[in-house]
């Protein structure tokens, strides 16, 4: 798909992802006086906001995994017609317990585009070029997230709106992302017999709906050492052993436990766990502290968090546009782990008459962090799997995200909440006694105080109470961050691929969303069938290059091995296993190995497991040639004599230094075609030249490691030569942007004919010079890397003459000049 295509099928994608976010946030500063109109309690409220995160958090894995199975397009506009139905409902609601429930039905809606939106991104998009679309994503995230509680602040005080348009002004939006959606996102559907794990998604469901009950009453209905703990947290385990029990046996799994099985994936869910926690501690407490330790209105609150949401849109654009070019995530990751962690730990230091200067800084730092971390958890996990595990493997980083923020929101309030009470007793210690009597009945913070109602010392004591509570609050926190960012420095760092899901799939032959496309899929390198040369003494390889001169972006492997009597088979089914290894002996996943005649028919075929291992069957006894191949690396191949017994053979494959890219025009992003690359080393010597394709690329294999000099020529565009860095093994990939620039040129005439050593410059519309020109014997002169625009050309030699001209586009040729003395 081109930057067009993706851009218009992600506008409907965005605009859902807008609503959903913006139906999370719209409601948190209208509560109090919802709460209040519908006469409901602290119990009623704390309800409200549980239900939306119950039913999104346990949903979330059922629409991953739909999404494997389903159409994609026609699950994101279900969900927004769940979305919808909910707000339409709960803005009609006549009691606590009639909202409570439309919130459930919104948080089902929500779930399901907070994981869909995700998983079609990755369908359509690969992960080298899904940094700078995320980047989109993560702004969208940051203007709902912002704008939420600023806009239901303001519908709620405007007395001919009420507070039932928090629901309502959702609604248009979420119609408007159906229409376009339906005209923008075209993807393949998939048409196979499937089998939902309805089983799974209820167990998984009641688990964890059970835990975050306990945390949600934990310490406020009842102890956090009781009965009802041990009942609830008991019974939540029992459920999810269950789940692991019908995972393990389910032919299509909500959350295919083989997933965990990969180092990243596991380590990604792990941080994603503590980053919503740190996450969505930042956008609920902030709330409490500006409204109740510094007096600020709802609206003013939410304003007052812009430098935390402003850093997170930075973080999470600039760094998807940088991880597109570089293909580098984990440094950004990394970064993210330590920003969000020192952004907290100072959050944990303020009181309630800090300096707002000094918080803005601290809350830019975390949401520099949490830009940096959010998006990239879920792009290392999506470049790790399979086409057909891609909804499942996007759904469990963005559940356990969801499931960290609920739980966390929860135990770190009803820590804070114990923490105010006791400050509060401290602070009354120093006050008269008929302030300690005027508390004794309103000091518990069960219930929010009314700050205008207290008289100044005891406000002040609150105040200072809920500002210390809050920062102990956020110090817990930024411990949980700490140990996100140790679990990320243990994720190992994988080339991002180039190709979107269902290019992948289908280049692999296998439909996405198809689950037996992880154990059969290829990498781009295919093995044809050998060619018997006399005289040669081993297996060789070749690689082949297009009609442009690059390296082919799809290697072809040639195996020519020594004729050799194939012998009769006494035996079938004989094993040969080993393992595939890189540098270091690095094991090297998802390697190609195929087994294949010396008459050159394929025998076997296999695809190496995290461990680098493999296991194929020879037909019986003879010699075989066994080739070996892996993006990255050098293919191998190797003679293999198999007796009657199981042969133990490893392959040990040597990287390659290759370089790709893309050149693009630099504004419109659009793909330059036919542009001259050319390599050349530090001394100054070609190493290769080529030109681009339909879509910009070209591809370079077999260069040597080092500093070379990129340099990119096309009509139309002005040159431009940067320097690269060619890794010692892998492809070194690199994004070029072209700036415009025109030609000019013409010849300079006299009467006799072409006129030398005329002089003639070009002045821009501003009158500066752009250039200045000699023509020779043949009178011509030219002028390059212009700007589109307006421009006068001035010849001397003879009484001078001006031209005005406009230049567009390539520029214009053939602007001859006539000089002549007057009267000629």
């Amino acid at each position: 798909m081109t930057h067009r295509q993706i851009m218009e099928a992600l506008s409907g994608l965005l605009l859902g992802m807008f609503v959903a976010i913006l139906s999370s946030t719209i409601v948190s500063n209208a509560l109090p006086r919802i709460i209040g109109d519908l006469g409901g309690g602290q119990s009623a409220y704390t309800w409200v906001v549980t239900a939306a995160l119950l039913s999104m958090t346990a949903t979330t894995p059922l629409w991953g995994k739909l999404a494997d199975l389903y159409s994609k397009k026609a699950l994101v506009q279900i969900a927004l017609v769940i979305y919808v139905l909910g707000s339409v409902v709960a803005g009609l609601s006549q009691n606590p317990g009639m909202l409570i429930a439309c919130r459930v039905v919104q948080g089902i809606g929500v779930g399901g585009l907070s994981a869909l939106a995700q998983i079609v991104m990755a369908a359509m998009i690969s992960p080298r070029e899904r940094g700078r679309y995320s980047g989109y994503l993560g702004a969208t995230f940051a203007v709902a997230t912002v704008g939420g509680p600023l806009l239901g602040g303001v519908i709620t005080d405007t007395s001919w709106l009420g507070w039932r348009w928090c629901f309502y002004v959702g609604v248009p939006f979420a119609v408007i992302a159906l229409i376009v959606l339906q005209r923008t996102l075209h993807l393949p559907v998939v048409k196979r017999d499937v089998k939902v794990d309805w089983s799974g998604a209820f167990f998984i469901s009641a688990a964890v709906s059970l835990l975050l009950v306990w945390v949600t009453f934990a310490g406020d209905k009842y102890d956090w050492v009781s009965w009802q703990t041990y009942a609830m947290v008991g019974g939540s385990l029992v459920l999810g052993a269950v789940f692991v029990l019908i995972e393990a046996r389910a032919s299509e799994p909500i959350i295919p436990l083989r997933l965990f099985r990969n180092r990243t994936i596991t380590l990604a869910s792990l941080a994603s766990l503590f980053v919503g926690i740190a996450m969505f501690s930042g956008t609920v407490f902030f709330s409490q502290y500006f409204q109740l330790a510094r007096d600020k209105s709802p609206t003013m609150s939410g304003v007052l968090t812009i430098p935390m949401i402003g850093g997170l849109f930075v973080s999470s654009t600039v760094s998807g546009q940088f991880i597109t070019r570089t293909g580098r995530w984990k440094a950004w990751l990394v970064s993210g782990g330590v920003l969000v962690t020192a952004g907290l730990g100072l959050l944990g230091t303020i009181r309630y008459d800090t300096d707002y200067w000094k918080m803005a800084v601290f809350m830019a730092m975390l949401g520099l962090g949490i830009g940096m971390m959010m998006q990239n958890l879920v792009l290392c996990t999506q470049n790790q799997v399979e086409p057909g595990d891609l909804g499942s493997a996007s759904s469990t980083v963005t559940f356990f995200r969801s499931l960290g923020g609920a739980v966390g929101v929860s135990a770190l309030g009803a820590v804070m909440s114990h923490r105010i009470t006791d400050y509060v007793k401290d602070g009354l210690a120093g006050l008269s006694p008929k302030y300690a009597q005027g508390m004794s009945g309103s000091g518990s913070t069960d219930s929010i105080p009314d700050m205008n109602a207290l008289p100044a010392p005891l406000r002040t004591v609150m105040e200072s109470a809920y500002g210390h509570g809050i920062a102990d609050v956020f110090l817990i926190a930024a411990c949980l961050a700490a140990v996100a960012f140790l679990i990320t420095l243990f994720i190992k760092e994988v080339p991002l691929r180039t190709q979107g899901a269902l290019a992948q799939a289908a280049e692999e032959g296998a439909p996405a969303g198809t689950p037996a496309a992880a154990e059969t899929a290829a990498p781009a390198t295919v093995a044809p069938a050998a060619e018997r040369v006399p005289g040669w003494a081993s297996p060789v390889v070749a690689s082949t290059e297009d009609g442009t001169g690059a390296a082919a972006t799809r290697q072809l492997t040639a195996v020519a091995t020594v004729p050799a009597p194939e012998q009769p088979s006494a035996a079938s089914g004989i094993p040969v296993r080993g393992f595939v290894r890189g540098a270091e002996s690095a094991p090297v996943p998802r390697a190609a190995v195929t087994l294949i005649s010396l008459s050159g028919r394929q025998l076997g075929r296999s695809v190496t497991q995290a461990d680098g291992s493999y296991t194929l069957d020879a037909p019986g006894t003879g010699s075989y040639v066994l080739i070996a191949a892996a993006d990255g690396f050098q293919p191998q191949a190797s003679t293999v004599v198999v007796h009657e017994d199981p042969v133990s053979y490893d392959v040990l494959l040597s990287g390659t230094s290759g370089l790709s890219g893309v050149v693009r025009a630099a504004g419109s992003a659009l793909p330059v075609k036919d542009a001259m690359v050319i390599v050349t080393d530090v001394r100054g010597d070609l190493l290769a030249t080529g030109s681009t394709g339909e879509q910009g690329q070209f591809t370079f294999g077999e260069l040597v490691p080092g500093a070379v000099t990129v340099a990119v020529n096309a009509a139309g565009f002005r040159p431009r030569a940067l320097p690269v860095e060619i890794g010692a093994s892998g492809v070194t990939r690199i994004e070029v942007d072209l700036e415009a620039g025109a030609r000019l040129q013409g010849v300079v005439r006299a009467p006799h004919g072409p006129l030398a050593d005329a002089r003639v410059t070009l002045v821009d519309a501003a009158g500066n010079v752009v250039g200045t020109s000699t023509t020779g014997p043949d009178g011509a002169y030219a002028f390059t890397d212009l700007n589109s625009g307006d421009y006068t050309v001035i010849a001397t030699g003879y009484p001078p003459v001006a031209t005005a001209l406009t230049v567009q586009g390539a520029g214009a040729d053939g602007q001859d000049i006539e000089l002549a003395h007057p009267g000629e």
